[in-house]
């Protein structure tokens, strides 16, 4: 509803009571009033930023000094690789000790278990009787073969046959159950099921004899659980089909004779493999394990280029679209920056070859990454020593003192619990607990505020409703009193 007064200007309303927007009003006002606590809000959005960029900075921080360590160890730099001439017939494998050099192996003989094997039965499910199986491993010694040497170490094993467990294919598994050093299968032909044991491991030691007890001697050596009865000194019922040998071979003319066909550091830190006899020697040579190394190489340059890609997009302006990275003008990250470049532009004295990373292929590019010259790192690989020294040297001083050796320890001491990383991001968390109180402090200020603001706009919409009622009772008598003069 409007009203007028004529010739006293005029009094509006809007509504109800004086029609004064009390909501709007103290909307801006409070928005005002609000900027404070919006800046510490824009604020904090800012360090929480930081922090997230800290922690990526501090990702790639770590996996370049990971990268940096593993070419500081002195592992990556006495690894080796063996090849073999004939890898169907020597192979080798190298350890942590091997020394690099040539070795011309010869096998005369593999290393082979025993085998024996019964008479054939109808079946696998043909009995034998009750009684006990008595395996001993051990050397047939002599030749012709005329005693048998226990294996030192193992134990006669008996294995009881009862009723029921007679079978063919029972005694098999009686025996595979036992641990006796062999193991026992059922062959089955035309001519029927034999039982075929044979020693689990290869070298003469392995050889084995077995003495069945029958529990009911039927009086035939060649029935029933006697069967099984074997001695390479005696005639058997049990035939040996192949001799429990030791492996012979010759490794730079010097005789070897090994159990196994896997000769473990025969040489120091090597792993030769026979796998069949030869009849000329196989030609073995153990190289520095140079592949592993470039490739160490590389692994360093991709995160020391992470990194600086990184730090350079977060400390930068981007002109075009006017922003700062989250970094820019930070000190600490500044500082980091620095530091790496340090690392780089000091000279080596470590080595008397090579003095600064450009003469191995590192250099440092115009935008602060690093490039990767093959060619110039092939031919410093040629020269293992010295390279080790450039990059690897403990020195007594920081010239001294390896590249990789200087990087990780840059690294260690800026991801330690008092470094760069740690006192930086403490720094930030604190800022950020403090904007927080400040946050909370300045939201219950404006929260008193806005209340006092709307009490008062609401006594001053009463007050000017009120006069706007007075307007209109006063309006009414001067047009009532116009009536009655005219």
């Amino acid at each position: 509803m409007v009203t007028s007064v004529t010739n006293q200007g005029s009094l509006s309303s809007a509504g109800i009571g004086s029609g004064l927007d009390v909501n709007s009003i103290v909307t801006q006002l409070m928005a005002v009033e609000s900027r404070p606590l919006n800046l510490l809000k824009t604020q904090a959005e800012s360090i929480n930023t930081k922090l997230s960029s800290f922690g990526k900075l501090q990702s790639y921080f770590a996996a370049l000094r990971d990268k940096s360590a593993d070419l500081s160890s002195a592992v990556i730099w006495s690894g080796t690789i063996g090849a073999s001439a004939d890898a169907s017939s020597v192979k080798v494998a190298t350890g942590s000790n091997a020394v690099a050099g040539n070795y011309s192996v010869q096998v005369t003989k593999l290393a082979a278990s025993q085998t024996v094997t019964s008479s054939a039965q109808a079946s696998s499910s043909a009995t034998l009787n009750e009684g006990s199986l008595t395996i001993e491993l051990g050397t047939w010694t002599g030749t012709p073969t005329s005693g048998f040497a226990a294996k030192a170490g193992a134990s006669p094993v008996t294995i009881s046959i009862g009723a029921g467990e007679t079978s063919l294919a029972s005694i098999r598994d009686k025996i595979n159950g036992a641990n006796a050093g062999v193991t026992a299968s059922i062959v089955t032909d035309a001519n029927g099921a034999r039982l075929s044991l044979r020693s689990k491991d290869t070298g003469a030691e392995n050889g084995f004899r077995i003495t069945a007890a029958e529990s009911s001697d039927d009086g035939d050596a060649n029935t029933g659980l006697s069967a099984l009865n074997y001695s390479a000194t005696a005639a058997s019922p049990m035939t040996r089909s192949q001799q429990a040998v030791n492996a012979e071979a010759q490794i730079n003319g010097i005789d070897i004779s090994s159990a196994s066909n896997v000769l473990n550091n025969v040489v120091d830190g090597l792993t030769i493999t026979l796998q069949k006899p030869t009849t000329t020697p196989v030609e073995v040579t153990v190289q520095p394990d140079t592949d592993s190394i470039k490739k160490k190489v590389t692994d360093f340059v991709s995160a020391f280029n992470d990194l600086a890609n990184y730090l350079h997009t977060q400390t930068a302006y981007n002109a075009d679209n006017k922003t700062a990275g989250a970094l820019q003008g930070d000190q600490s990250a500044v500082a980091l920056q620095n530091q790496l470049r340090a690392v780089l532009n000091q000279g080596s004295t470590a080595s008397s070859t090579f003095t600064r990373l450009s003469d191995v292929g590192l250099a440092l590019k115009a935008d602060g990454t690093m490039s990767l010259d093959s060619s110039k790192l092939d031919n410093a690989l040629g020269n293992l020593g010295e390279l080790k020294k450039m990059f690897a040297a403990s020195g007594s001083d920081n010239a001294s003192t390896g590249y990789m050796q200087r990087w990780r320890q840059l690294g260690d001491a800026a991801l330690g619990s008092e470094g760069a990383f740690a006192s930086r991001t403490q720094g930030l968390k604190d800022f950020l607990t403090r904007n927080s109180k400040s946050q909370d402090a300045m939201s219950l200020r404006l929260s008193l505020t806005e209340t006092r603001m709307r009490a008062r706009y609401n006594a001053l919409d009463t007050q000017m409703a009120s006069l706007n009622a007075t307007s209109t009772y006063l309006s009414q008598q001067i047009t009532a009193m116009n009536k009655s003069t005219a």
